[in-house]
């Protein structure tokens, strides 16, 4: 084999740029290990379909993972401080109150626009000597086999590496989970998210809402500079023909579905949507793969929790890695996967059974879900629980989750 096409030798090739993919490269960007990094738009540029118009809700985990990979400092000014929920079922009695201050931490949750946190991770990117980062560049074939995975690539000039692991990061259609040979199965929640951030005549004062409603549930979230951030679950010819509306039909149309609990919508930015589903890797690992975020759960946004839960993959998959040995050795799979599985398993039930629950209009169903919401609404202990939710489900919690170090030295 000559030198021209003889592999370079990684431990770790994350496949997906995106904010999981790059908040991983940053988790182990100080450590020994040798990593690439690929992603398919040239770095530092907004064209990731992750960088987008959308918001993502950190919760107080989230924040002490970037707090601890020298991120969140980029973050704070720009972050939209969760110190209050209300939730609501429309049309209906039942509703339940959150304050922060009642449980004793400064904030529920932390609202980021995308574009920011992409930004921030492609700095703290832009400091790491030892990444090797392909950017713009697209995976052309991968092979993976027990002794370790081939990777072409196709950049300014075709390239081979050979790594130890492979991490799928690469969303829910993903590349290397098909080559790995890990099925996955796809729940169409008839759903598209309409996003968009707006403005109203009264100061949102940190209050976050969930309203659930017949046609789907809208959560309106507080952003740094006043404004707030509109998630819109609507039918997609519903979510179509609001997006073909002028601002004024649209804020009209979210006026009426939502009601006055915000004040009156006065203005509306640039609007985007997606398709929501359910999809679920048949298992989290095969030879020399691991998969994380969207690539082994991407969930509906109801409850805020899709990008967290696969911060907490990144985070869990970093302190693996980062203790040595064989960075594809299926024992340390293994152990991922068994650290990882309680947490994932109850954060996607959780999600999924907030989409059904709440969109069941069967009136014996929709009198139990109100009745519920007002037990919770004066159950100390049940707010208490759901407060820790962002921290996880069950299972250990990572390090860099509780603000510390890869390194228990």
């Amino acid at each position: 084999m000559s030198a021209a096409t003889t592999p370079v030798e990684v431990d770790v090739a994350i496949i997906g740029g995106g904010l999981t993919g790059a908040s991983l490269a940053a988790a182990l960007a100080d450590t020994a290990l040798r990593v690439l990094l690929i992603e398919s738009v040239p770095f530092g540029q907004a064209g990731q379909p992750s960088f987008d118009e959308r918001t993502t809700a950190l919760g107080n985990a989230s924040r002490r993972i970037f707090g601890a990979l020298g991120v969140w400092e980029a973050l704070a000014a720009e972050a939209g401080v969760i110190r209050s929920i209300h939730v609501s079922d429309a049309g209906r009695f039942g509703f339940a109150r959150l304050e922060a201050a009642e449980q004793g931490i400064e904030a529920f949750g932390y609202v980021v626009p995308n574009r920011v946190l992409g930004a921030a991770l492609w700095q703290r990117l832009a400091a790491a000597p030892r990444l090797i980062l392909r950017a713009p560049a697209r995976l052309e074939s991968l092979e993976v086999s027990a002794a370790g995975a081939e990777l072409r690539l196709v950049a300014a000039q075709a390239e081979r590496f050979r790594a130890r692991l492979v991490v799928g990061a690469d969303g829910a259609n993903s590349q290397v989970r098909a080559a790995a040979g890990i099925a996955a199965s796809v729940e169409d929640y008839r759903q598209v998210a309409l996003v968009a951030n707006v403005a109203s005549d009264e100061p949102h004062a940190g209050r976050a809402f969930e309203r659930f409603t017949p046609a789907g549930p809208i959560a309106v979230l507080p952003l740094a500079r006043g404004d707030r951030a509109v998630i819109w679950a609507r039918a997609p010819a519903d979510a179509e023909r609001l997006l073909a509306l002028d601002d004024a039909g649209y804020l009209a149309e979210l006026q009426a579905a939502f009601g006055w609990r915000a004040g009156r919508f006065t203005r509306a930015g640039k609007r985007a949507s997606y398709a929501l589903e359910l999809t679920r890797a048949a298992a989290p690992t095969a030879a020399r793969t691991v998969l994380i975020g969207n690539a082994a759960q991407a969930l509906h946004p109801i409850a805020g929790q899709g990008f967290n839960l696969a911060l907490r993959d990144a985070a869990m998959l970093a302190e693996v890695l980062a203790a040595g040995g064989d960075a594809g050795a299926p024992e340390l799979l293994a152990r991922f996967a068994a650290w990882r599985e309680r947490d994932r398993r109850g954060v996607t039930r959780f999600t999924d059974s907030l989409v059904k629950l709440f969109g069941d209009a069967r009136p014996g169903v929709a009198l139990l879900r109100n009745l519920g919401l007002l037990l919770f609404d004066v159950s100390p202990p049940a707010k208490s629980a759901l407060a820790r939710v962002s921290a996880g489900f069950a299972g250990p919690s990572p390090r860099l989750a509780r603000g510390l170090g890869l390194s228990r030295g």
